[in-house]
């Protein structure tokens, strides 16, 4: 019996919404926490994926990941593929395609991506958060690609650009601030403090300062039939292509983009477009925490 190992989601989520009982250990994950974990790793960009780095992207021992693969693999998951790595199976990749396709939601958010691809020539994309990370669900890119890797599944920190400060600003400030600080308890600063009330002021954000891939993003928020923050319209170009000039221009047309989506959102029934907040102490969507219990397993 080896020892137990949290998943660097868990490990992030205890860090961010410790409670009056931060300093017990948090549940040991049992075998569907770790599944989960699997099948998160494999659905991640680069598949096929080799055993050894689906292991290091888990936090899990190669035989219990090998074991887990084995096992959906068996049920149509995961699919074998050359060299000994793995790749996501036609059931999930169908689970996925079907999921999407029955979203109210996710129909009425097409059409206005491809407008606004049309209309600005920069990727357009719908954005959801998923605890400290934003996850681009769908993206329509332009016919010349600006050399950009934007793809649906692109996942980003919720604090490195326009889409996260965008979901960010409608949030109480203390769910913010466990948010931006993050497992090392970095504090919001002045220039992040100053984005947010910039976003929440003129309903879009605009992220001008990617120095790491030269790209800007501007994005504005979709909110549900009570005004919650559930996803946001996102404008992603090279920094050429998406200046301070072009925000200016783009980001009424992005903020009322997302308020028409709002609206059919708030129309539709069936519609789920929303995030997924911490698995150990979710956030609903009025602030409040919703505690889980989970079962533990060592290995």
């Amino acid at each position: 019996m080896g020892k137990s190992v949290n998943s660097p989601s868990q490990q992030q989520s205890s860090a961010a919404f410790a409670g009056p009982q931060a300093d017990t250990a948090p549940p040991t994950p049992g075998p569907v926490d770790k599944a989960m974990e699997v099948l998160a790793a494999l659905a991640g960009p680069g598949a096929p994926h080799r055993l050894a780095d689906l292991a290091r992207t888990t936090g899990l021992a190669k035989p219990t990941v090998h074991r887990l693969l084995r096992a959906l693999a068996g049920t149509g998951y995961a699919e074998p593929a050359t060299g000994g790595s793995y790749r996501p199976g036609p059931r999930l990749l169908g689970l996925a395609a079907s999921v999407l396709a029955d979203d109210a939601a996710m129909r009425s958010v097409g059409p206005v991506l491809d407008e606004l691809r049309v209309r600005t020539g920069l990727f357009a994309s719908y954005a959801v958060r998923d605890d400290r990370t934003v996850i681009h669900l769908d993206v329509r890119a332009p016919a010349q690609g600006l050399g950009l890797d934007l793809r649906p599944g692109f996942r980003e920190p919720v604090t490195d650009g326009a889409a996260g400060i965008a979901l960010l600003a409608a949030l109480p400030d203390g769910e913010i601030e466990a948010l931006w600080a993050g497992p090392d308890g970095a504090p919001v600063d002045g220039a992040a403090h100053a984005a947010l009330a910039a976003a929440a002021r003129d309903g879009y954000a605009f992220d001008g300062a990617d120095v790491r891939l030269d790209r800007r993003a501007l994005a504005a928020p979709v909110r549900d039939a009570v005004g919650h923050t559930v996803g946001a319209l996102v404008l992603t170009g090279l920094a050429f292509t998406l200046d301070e000039s072009a925000a200016q221009l783009y980001g009424p047309t992005v903020r009322s983009a997302a308020a028409a989506v709002s609206a059919s959102v708030a129309a539709e029934s069936g519609a789920r477009l929303g995030l997924v907040a911490d698995p150990e102490r979710r956030i609903s969507a009025t602030g409040s925490a919703i505690g889980t219990d989970g079962a533990g397993e060592t290995r």
